[in-house]
This record gives C-alpha cells, structure tokens and sequence, in this order.
C-alpha cells in the first residue's frame, strides 16, 4: 500500500484552492450586492473536497489559505470603516466563514456513501458560513439596514438572499461530484473514477 505523500497533498490543496479562486472571481460570479455577497459555480466545494479527502486537518488549512486569498481579493470593500470594525469584518467575514469550510470532510465514511457524505458535510459548512456573515451583518453592518428594518431581518435578507443560493449550489455539485468520482475519499488512488 502507498503513503500520500506530505508534497502531494500540499499539490492538491494549492490546485483545490486555485480552482476556488477561479470560480469566485467576478467573471464567473453573479456579484449583484452592493456590499459584498456572490453566488458562484461551486467555489467552496473545492476546500470541501479536500477536506473530505485528506481529512480536516488539510481541510482547515486549505480553508485558512483561502480566507486569506479571499481576505486579499476582497479588501476593497472594507475601506472607510473604523479599525474595531475593521477587525471583527476580517475575522467573521473572511477568516472564520472561510476557514470553516475545512470541516466539510466530517461526515467521512459516516454515512456509507460518498455523495450523501459531500452533501451533508457541505450543508453543514455552507450554513457555518452563513451564520458568520448573519453574525457579522448584525453586529457590524446593521447599520446599513433601511429605516424602520432591523439588523437581524436586514442580515437574514440580505445574506440568506447568496448564501440561499450558494448552499442549494455547492450540495447539487457535491452529490453530483460524489456520485461521479468514486475515489474522492481515497487519497491514495492515483485516479478519481
């Protein structure tokens, strides 16, 4: 039997988190929301992916790499805000609702079957991300809410109206994957089908 080795999962992880990139850019993106917020082409499933398949140990890493990467593509859209804000945006907007999208792979051999598997682990980290952006758009953003609205019906509608979205996304393109590639949960297979 093979060992995966450490440079060839550090191979993946930076593959997977490229394709993430790439399908979050703007081109690839529906970015109707004024101040942040996207629906995508299964961006988060790639970190998904590999936690799933080298465990969430990698999974978080790679999620924490993508916070970053995410940090540095959308830091434009934090400008003109106080530093106490500044900081808590950058933690519950990007570091935490990025970096938990490494817990995707924890219904690993849970379930019996790998797409069921994808999914679930994806509802549950796809809705952990929305949650830290709900946080975030009541405590930090709410003030953005029309007058007369709420922070929290003003956070719920506005980033359930591309979380929404991106959950029912990411889960249909988790099962699909899953149901197609058979050997996402091996890392030792030299081939996914």
């Amino acid at each position: 039997m093979r060992t995966v080795t450490r440079t060839r999962k550090l191979v993946e992880c930076a593959l997977m988190l490229a394709v993430s990139a790439v399908l979050s850019l703007p081109f690839l993106s529906f970015q109707f929301w004024p101040n942040g917020g996207s629906i995508t082409i299964c961006s988060m499933l790639p970190i998904i992916l590999i936690s799933y398949r080298h465990g969430i140990k990698w999974g978080l890493a790679t999620g924490f790499a993508n916070a970053l990467l995410q940090l540095i593509l959308g830091i434009n859209g934090l400008r003109g805000i106080d530093m106490g804000t500044l900081i808590a945006a950058i933690f519950l907007d990007y570091i935490l609702a990025y970096t938990i999208l490494g817990l995707g792979g924890m219904f690993k051999g849970k379930l019996k079957k790998q797409s069921l598997e994808l999914i679930c682990g994806s509802a549950v980290v796809v809705f952990g991300r929305f949650i830290c952006h709900f946080v975030s758009g009541v405590l930090l953003w709410g003030a953005w809410a029309p007058e007369g609205m709420g922070a929290v019906v003003y956070s719920l509608g506005y980033n359930g109206s591309y979380m929404g979205p991106e959950l029912i996304i990411t889960c249909i393109g988790a099962g699909v994957i899953g149901s197609l590639l058979t050997n996402i949960g091996n890392p030792e297979a030299t081939h996914l089908v």
